[in-house]
């Protein structure tokens, strides 16, 4: 598949909102059990603003994908049927739960706050679900039909916003920054055991299709040589990354060392923001090759323009 920019960017910065909120409620909430307010007020609201703009960052970046922008309020008329309309009502249901408990917050009213966070942590967690089964649903694309692309999602979404969390913890609340930093390493280890998983899977996978069902022959030797076109077409802009398997390789060790190790070694050397702002990049190039690998059947008829 073709990545589009406006796609990679918006799973990427709502994966990493979605996780930096999940990274200050789930210990607001532990303080909360406790009986106790140990969260430095600064801290709180740089958490939740980095949240709230991050997920509008990636809200803003999806309206890029789109033909007609005016009609962006349809896509969520099919929510009994489609995931992406569920995404589309689950995001701003976060995001409006995240303001409110921010807002609480910063009222003083924190048994109300932790509610209000128990909401939009469920909805967190649905979103999470929405935006992996929008790509895991289908089962004509084998690399991305599995229970691996919503873990990967969920984890990689997390590993972001704990790093993120350990950056802002860094300057705005030195204390957490111990807690978070073996947060994140933890983090970063299962979400980079779970993307080797899918990649391990999809080097196993074997096509459903070929040539010979492509176009209902059974002949062996079926060679295409054009698909009756001079010129390129929709088909072939679109549903091609233009990558060949070397630059594809190269690209995979580029996510590998970026949104995983090197986070990890700025981690561990007192980086964080460093380490942020790697992952970032890294989980960028990861976006663009969860695109790519996705080998679309009808590629196996448009392979070539002439």
């Amino acid at each position: 598949m073709r990545p589009a920019w406006s796609v990679v960017l918006l799973t990427t910065l709502l994966g990493a909102g979605q996780g930096l909120f999940l990274a200050l409620y789930a210990l607001d909430a532990y303080d909360a059990a406790r009986g106790r307010a140990s969260l430095a007020p600064l801290f709180v609201a740089a958490a939740i603003a980095g949240s709230l703009l991050l997920a509008a960052a990636g809200l803003i970046a999806s309206f890029f994908h789109l033909g007609r922008p005016e009609r962006a309020w349809r896509s969520a008329a099919k929510w009994r049927t489609s995931w992406l309309s569920r995404e589309v009502i689950a995001l701003p249901l976060f995001m409006a739960l995240v303001a409110a408990y921010g807002a609480l917050h910063a009222l003083g009213m924190l048994q109300a706050a932790v509610h209000a966070g128990a909401a939009a942590a469920l909805a967190c967690v649905a979103l999470f679900v929405c935006t992996g089964m929008i790509y895991a649903s289908l089962k004509f694309l084998q690399e991305w039909h599995s229970p691996l692309t919503v873990l990967n999602f969920v984890l990689l979404g997390c590993a972001s916003g704990v790093i993120a969390a350990t950056a802002l913890a860094a300057h705005l609340d030195p204390a957490l920054q111990r807690g978070y930093t073996l947060a994140a390493l933890a983090t970063l280890a299962l979400a980079a055991v779970s993307r080797a998983a899918s990649l391990a899977r999809n080097a196993r996978l074997r096509p459903i299709s070929s040539l010979q069902t492509a176009i209902g022959i059974k002949h062996p030797g079926i060679v295409q040589k054009a698909q009756g076109a001079m010129g390129g077409s929709f088909n072939t802009r679109e549903f091609f990354h233009g990558l060949d398997d070397g630059r594809l390789a190269m690209l995979r060790r580029c996510f590998a060392g970026g949104a995983f190790v090197a986070p990890a070694v700025l981690l561990a050397a007192n980086l964080p923001s460093a380490a942020f702002a790697v992952h970032f990049a890294g989980m960028l190039a990861e976006r663009w090759y969860f695109f790519c690998e996705a080998r679309h059947p009808q590629n196996l008829y448009y392979q070539a323009i002439s």
